[in-house]
């Protein structure tokens, strides 16, 4: 659980105490330094001060709301600090706003404190994985570099963030085979106890708008009705 200048920092958002400090003592216990902020507003100022490695940020806040905080995160991200979402039951509409804006995961409240470590932990290995040293992929109007992970349709470079790259790599290294939301799941965001595989739907949605030249009738990311997805070459 740590880079080479210490624990990584983990800035932890929400306006209701005992979550954040039950949050923030489980990802001690795990190893990572934590910040807290009540609001918004704290935690832009939070993340100014010192940029964290990962953030755990609640859609229902005071002053500017999770979506805002995300919005001007992004804005500002030097290096696309991953962002998982703590939303309630009936955000169901938000939280698809907030993977197509880019998040990383979500958790539905009430949660597993051990869980979320757990969420945490695999979004971070993905961050700190080795750089890929495999050759790039071309594929006609696809050009996919996995050291510099950099994707480019027709010359130009898509902006993906860092699960679309994920899960656009893993297909493409599987060509024509189908994968279901399950099993995409497990391979991509290393969850095999996850149960909501929306966010699946929500990243391949994200995916075909970027490399697509008509996401409508997408040439190279299929959707095999029934069973999942599959990658065309």
């Amino acid at each position: 659980m740590t880079a080479g200048a210490g624990p990584l920092r983990v800035l932890v958002v929400d306006d209701e105490p005992t979550i954040a400090e039950v949050v923030s003592r489980y990802l001690q216990r795990a190893g990572y330094r934590t910040l807290v902020a009540a609001d918004g507003q704290a935690a832009l100022a939070a993340a100014s001060e010192r940029w964290p490695d990962l953030v755990v940020l609640d859609l229902m806040l005071p002053q500017i709301d999770g979506l805002e905080v995300m919005r001007r995160l992004r804005e500002n991200d030097r290096a696309r600090v991953p962002i998982i979402l703590l939303t309630a039951k009936g955000e169901e509409s938000d939280r698809i706003v907030g993977l197509r804006l880019g998040a990383d995961d979500y958790v539905v409240k009430p949660f597993s404190p051990a869980e979320l470590v757990a969420r945490v932990d695999a979004v971070l290995r993905r961050v700190e994985a080795p750089v890929d040293q495999r050759p790039a992929i071309e594929l006609d109007d696809l050009f996919i570099d996995p050291a510099a992970r950099r994707v480019l349709v027709a010359g130009v470079e898509a902006q993906l963030t860092m699960r679309e790259f994920d899960l656009l790599l893993f297909l493409v290294r599987h060509p024509g085979q189908v994968f279901s939301r399950n099993q995409l799941m497990d391979a991509v965001w290393q969850y095999s106890f996850y149960n909501d595989t929306s966010t699946v739907t929500v990243h391949m949605r994200r995916l075909r708008s970027k490399i697509e030249a008509d996401p409508g009738q997408p040439r190279h990311l299929q959707t095999v009705w029934g069973v999942g997805y599959r990658f065309q070459p």
